[in-house]
């Protein structure tokens, strides 16, 4: 009986894990769609396929579920940075394919959620207390693992500096491009902005 109690518990565990995902991802592609107002939680259990109830099994409110996807997804987008990133050029040279790999992934439609949710947070302060912790995270993320990726010295305060000042450019061209889709002038901008990198850092010595 054990056996067979503790094989039903395993598979009632992998649906409730099958619903969360479905909402997770319902919730990005609402929110990316329609905005925080058309996000609803009668939505994003419709896009999901999921009945309301269920959705408020595993998310009791709205600001809950989106949070949660979001969370989901930039992790994700993290691991694929550092997986797409091995194809990367091992020299200088893979600054600008870099640049233009962390621009494709901030213009995705997680991008386009976000920003909705950041619009939607300076009026609501119980969105905003969980995103600040959320983006705070990602965004640490994702700027250790620029260093890293370029093969610089992040204790040089210099390097910090154009780091950050990259991925907030980077970030910037993905908000101009929601309204106008400009995208060759934009590669031509992170080309420049590559060649002002290579020439300002240096790259960290590598052991033997």
């Amino acid at each position: 009986m054990s056996g067979t109690a503790s094989g039903a518990t395993r598979q009632e565990q992998e649906r409730s894990r099958v619903t969360r995902q479905k909402l997770m991802t319902a919730a990005i592609e609402v929110l990316a769609e329609q905005g925080w107002a058309g996000a609803t939680t009668g939505a994003i259990a419709e896009r999901a396929g999921v009945s309301r109830g269920a959705c408020q099994h595993h998310f009791p409110t709205r600001t809950a579920l989106v949070a949660a996807a979001v969370e989901h997804v930039s992790h994700q987008q993290v691991e694929e940075l550092a997986q797409r990133a091995k194809s990367l050029p091992q020299s200088r040279r893979r600054v600008e394919p870099l640049l233009n790999l962390l621009y494709d992934i901030y213009a995705g439609p997680l991008f386009t959620a976000a920003t909705h949710l950041w619009v939607a947070a300076v009026a609501d302060a119980e969105l905003k207390a969980l995103l600040l912790p959320l983006e705070t995270h990602v965004g640490r993320e994702v700027h250790r693992l620029t260093v890293e990726l370029l093969g610089l010295e992040e204790r040089e305060r210099e390097v910090r500096d154009a780091v950050r000042a990259t991925l907030d450019l980077l970030r910037g061209l993905a908000l101009a491009n929601l309204l106008h889709d400009d995208t060759a002038r934009r590669r031509k901008v992170i080309a420049h902005w590559a060649r002002t990198l290579e020439a300002q850092l240096t790259p960290a010595p590598r052991g033997p």
